[in-house]
C-alpha cells in the first residue's frame, strides 16, 4: 500500500487557547496513538490532501520535527460543520506484526451477463470493505469481479478469498448485485396491464 508523508511539530501546550492559534495559523491538531504514550503535534492542513481527499486507501509517514519518524494510519478526522474545514486527526501507529483494521476501496472488474445480456442494472452496495491485516499485506483495493454475474446475481464476500487479510464483515455480506432495471419493470408493469385490459374490451 502506498504511504503519504505529513510533517509535523510536536507541540507542548494543547489547551484551547493554543489550539485556536494553531488553527488560525493554518495548523491542524493531531495525536498520535499507539503502545507508548500518546504524541501530541501539529502539521499543515494543507499536507493532508491527499490522505483526505481521496477515495484511495494510504498508510502515513509521520516525520516530525525531532526526526522521529513513525509508520501510521488514519483512526480518526474531525470536520467543522460549516467550513469544513480540518479540525483534528488522530493516527494509530502501526507494528510490523501486529494486525491491523482498515477500510479499503472495492473496484469493480469485469462484465456482469446480468448487465450486457439481460438488460440489468449493475448496483455497488459497498464502495469500501474493512479489512484486517498485518501493515504489509494492506491491499491497496479489493477486486470485486463480476464477470459472473447474472440478473438478481450477488457477489459476497465470502466469494473473495485471499491468505493475506480477512474481511470484517460477515460472509453473506453483499458487494455489488445486478438487478432488474427501472426500465424493464415499468415496461413489464405495462405489458401486465395491458394483458389485464383486454378480456374487459373483448367483452365491451
Amino acid at each position: 500500500m502506498k504511504s503519504i508523508t505529513i510533517n509535523g511539530s510536536k507541540r507542548e501546550s494543547v489547551g484551547k487557547k493554543a489550539t485556536k492559534a494553531l488553527r488560525n495559523a493554518g495548523m491542524v491538531p493531531c495525536v498520535l496513538y499507539g503502545e507508548n504514550n500518546p504524541v501530541h503535534f501539529a502539521a499543515k492542513e494543507l499536507g493532508f490532501s491527499k490522505l483526505v481527499y481521496t477515495p484511495n486507501a494510504h498508510t502515513v509517514v509521520l516525520t516530525l520535527d525531532d526526526k522521529t519518524t513513525v509508520n501510521a494510519i488514519l483512526q480518526d478526522i474531525q470536520f467543522h460543520p460549516v467550513s469544513d474545514r480540518i479540525l483534528h486527526v488522530d493516527f494509530y501507529e502501526l507494528k510490523d506484526d501486529k494486525e491491523i483494521s482498515m477500510n479499503i476501496p472495492v473496484e469493480v472488474q469485469g462484465a456482469a451477463p446480468g448487465v450486457l445480456v439481460s438488460g440489468g442494472t449493475l448496483v455497488l452496495n459497498k464502495r469500501k470493505l474493512r479489512v484486517r491485516a498485518l501493515p504489509s499485506n494492506l491491499p491497496d483495493v479489493i477486486i470485486a469481479d463480476i464477470s459472473t454475474l447474472e440478473l438478481g446475481g450477488k457477489l459476497f464476500t465470502s466469494s473473495i478469498e485471499s491468505e493475506n487479510f480477512t474481511f470484517v464483515h460477515p460472509d453473506n455480506t453483499v458487494i455489488c448485485q445486478v438487478r432488474t432495471s427501472r426500465a424493464a419493470i415499468k415496461e413489464a408493469d405495462v405489458e401486465e396491464t395491458a394483458t389485464e385490459e383486454t378480456p374487459t374490451e373483448a367483452a365491451e
